[in-house]
């Protein structure tokens, strides 16, 4: 597999494993970018990430972080930190994450259907949308500059199990915010107290162009569920997108707005494009052909 030589990608925090994959002292060989890594737990919570050469030999040393249940490393110099995201630090909530999903797609592709609603009726039928209400309300997006994000709003969509912790159907109201090109998360009412959110996130690891590992931490508001049943819920969510996933064409992400026509309920999938465009970025985009 080919390293990436492209800049804007390289210079980014990626996740590249999950805390507790193995024991302190041990460690796993991975890919980010098409780089063999090593990530040698060191401590409880601490890890060394180095690079691995083509002949096995141990490279140099990558900057290394573990937030949020996941391990993140950069091949570069990141020019935006890791973001925050207070919930994780709220005593009351089950923090959480589900191990890793290999998706065979852009990993671009995988934040674009996190954030798409219009699917929720007929991907995960009868959970997080119903056959009978597939309409996707106007909502507003908006790039905010100060911190280089792409947030959603005033997002509604009835679903008819929103969580495992749900009992019966609700207009459930979401927000979205993607981070970085490799990761995005959102916020949705919890069941039975509308006055708090749940938070739940994606971080992408690029393995290469058109294949991913997905990392799925959650901080939610649910003290009566197993943690395995919790756990369950989110995966099978995610393995029936995944299916999707795959199967998409291209695989790559077209940024020409002409290749695949957007609609109304798309507006979160444009503002995600429109700023992908704008960084300039090369790794995992599809490029169109000339006649």
């Amino acid at each position: 597999m080919t390293v990436t030589t492209d800049p804007v990608v390289l210079n980014e925090w990626v996740a590249c494993g999950w805390h507790g994959q193995v024991v302190a002292g041990a460690s796993f060989d991975t890919v980010v970018f098409g780089q063999d890594i090593r990530v040698t737990r060191t401590g409880e919570t601490a890890y060394d990430i180095h690079e691995i050469g083509a002949d096995g030999s141990t490279g140099r040393r990558l900057p290394s972080q573990q937030r949020y249940t996941c391990i993140f490393t950069t091949l570069g110099e990141p020019s935006r930190p890791l973001p925050e995201i207070s919930e994780f630090d709220e005593p009351d909530r089950r923090i959480t994450g589900c191990g890793s999903v290999g998706v065979r797609t852009s990993p671009y592709r995988i934040i674009e259907n996190f954030l798409d609603m219009a699917h929720f009726s007929f991907v995960h039928t009868n959970v997080l949308g119903a056959p009978e209400r597939t309409e996707v309300l106007a909502y507003k997006t908006e790039h905010r500059k100060d911190v280089d994000e792409i947030w959603a709003l005033d997002c509604k969509f009835f679903q008819p199990a929103a969580s495992k912790a749900s009992t019966g159907g609700q207009i459930t109201d979401y927000v979205y915010r993607v981070m970085s090109p490799f990761s995005v998360m959102l916020y949705k009412n919890v069941f039975g107290d509308p006055t708090r959110n749940d938070a739940i996130c994606v971080f992408v690891q690029p393995v290469g162009e058109t294949e991913c590992l997905a990392y799925m931490p959650m901080a939610i508001v649910d003290p009566d569920s197993a943690l395995e049943s919790i756990i369950d819920f989110q995966q099978s969510i995610f393995l029936q997108d995944r299916i999707i996933l795959e199967n998409q064409r291209p695989a790559l992400l077209p940024l020409d707005p002409t290749i695949e026509l957007p609609t109304r309920a798309d507006a979160s999938s444009i503002a995600f494009r429109r700023w992908l465009k704008a960084m300039n970025l090369q790794f995992g985009i599809y490029e169109k052909q000339a006649a």
